[in-house]
């Protein structure tokens, strides 16, 4: 039975360590705290990350390595580095693929829509050093260090860590006017974590993936607005009620408030459309995206709403 290693318990290394564990593969799934899914396939280990002889050991005859992390983002220029270190070193010493769930934020600003070929221009140190782990992790492949790497690269989530459910979620649900420190009006591409798990997996036991990003299957882009209107009506909420913040409110607040302060960093992903090309992924693996309904409706279940429609049904990415 092929065992996979999995760092990082937040909703994109739980949601992977379920999607292999209900194909009957063991997982073992580390957090600081020891948190993960309970599955009896599952074991759940606490570790801390920067600790690479603990990784390796870890990583000693598993499948692959899947670096799941996802630090604070006001931690990132602290805590990535010694992270991706041991990661790199578990995965040289184990001789496992290493899988990179990744973002788009190392691309930088854009105008056009995004492809893997997109080149890695971003400036700003945070959003560079995303860019930069993967530099690195590339270049120990072709080095001869590490078996195989690849990154899977998402926007926005639609289920958990976004400025949709951090911010909007709560108040869209109980009726209440969202604040949004965003543009409303602005095609944005956002990523069902089931279809960030099952491009991950996919990624990670195809070697057609290896060495080399991937773009995870994702709706296609729905400005705040649009996507506001579709939770409320699968939640069964009342219509939307959104306003813009404005940008210089935002950067005030945003000196009292680390979330906001971290908002401005990517205001450029809001501020003009900001769209992810997935074509590549879809034509080789033959991944289709999680219709977005089905995913908002556990995006409403998450914040503790009653989706329209009753129980969720199986909603994971499907083959075709």
């Amino acid at each position: 039975m092929s065992v996979h290693l999995i760092l990082g318990a937040g909703m994109v290394g739980t949601t992977t360590a379920r999607h292999l564990a209900d194909r009957g593969e063991q997982v073992r799934i580390v957090s600081r705290s020891g948190r993960g899914p309970t599955h009896p396939q599952v074991e759940r280990i606490a570790a801390d990350a920067t600790d690479a002889d603990r990784l390796a050991s870890l990583a000693n005859g598993v499948t692959a390595i899947y670096n799941c992390l996802n630090p604070a983002y006001h931690r990132w220029l602290t805590d990535w580095p010694p992270m991706a270190a041991a990661l790199l070193t578990a995965a040289e010493r184990s001789g496992a693929p290493l899988v990179i769930a990744g973002c788009l934020y190392g691309y930088g600003e854009v105008t056009d829509p995004m492809t893997e070929q997109t080149p890695l221009a971003a400036r700003h140190p945070k959003l560079a050093m995303r860019a930069d782990i993967w530099r690195a992790a590339l270049a120990a492949q072709r080095a001869g260090r590490i078996r195989a790497v690849t990154e899977v690269r998402g926007s926005d989530y639609l289920q958990a860590q976004s400025i949709f459910t951090n911010v909007l979620g709560a108040p869209l649900l109980a009726g209440r006017r969202a604040f949004v420190p965003a543009p409303l009006d602005v095609p944005h591409t956002w990523t069902s974590t089931n279809d960030m798990a099952a491009m991950l997996v996919a990624a990670a036991t195809d070697q057609r993936a290896w060495n080399r990003a991937w773009h995870t299957p994702s709706a296609p882009p729905l400005t705040i607005r649009q996507l506001a209107t579709r939770f409320t009506d699968v939640a069964g909420a009342p219509a939307p009620k959104l306003t813009a913040i404005p940008g210089p409110i935002v950067y005030a607040t945003g000196l009292f408030s680390p979330m906001l302060r971290e908002l401005r960093t990517t205001a450029y992903q809001f501020a003009r459309p900001f769209v992810m090309d997935s074509t590549a992924a879809t034509a080789t693996f033959g991944l289709r995206h999680q219709p977005i309904d089905a995913a908002l409706r556990e995006a409403v279940a998450l914040l503790g709403g009653t989706p329209v429609g009753g129980a969720l049904a199986d909603q994971s990415a499907t083959t075709a």
